[in-house]
């Protein structure tokens, strides 16, 4: 059971960091801490991913001066991140509701 949750965390936190950035830039650890709020994610998964998402040119960075030490490292959308985030919420839309109607499917 515990192997599911796990892969089914990881197939959706890509699409989720996407939805956490469409709304406002944001740096790596404030979006763990909200992942680790919403979806139980640990922290050490997010900055793989953030390096993958920039690799792939989903998002950009830019540092920020912070009162509390160095500066920090922002990432925001790209034109193709946000195109990426409206492709992938609406597969999800398309894979819950696909989901959802077999789960209600009336046994034989």
């Amino acid at each position: 059971m515990e192997a599911i949750q796990i892969q089914l965390k990881k197939g959706v936190l890509e699409l989720c960091v996407l939805a956490l950035l469409s709304r406002r830039d944001s740096y790596a650890y404030e979006i763990a801490a909200r992942l680790a709020e919403g979806i139980d994610m640990g922290e050490g998964t997010i900055y793989p991913l953030m390096r993958r998402m920039q690799a792939d040119g989903l998002v950009e960075t830019y540092l920020v001066e912070s009162n509390a030490g160095p500066p920090r490292k922002y990432y925001r959308l790209t034109r193709a991140g946000k195109t990426a985030f409206e492709a992938q919420k609406a597969d999800w839309s398309t894979f819950v509701t696909a989901v959802e109607a077999i789960l209600k499917e009336p046994g034989q």
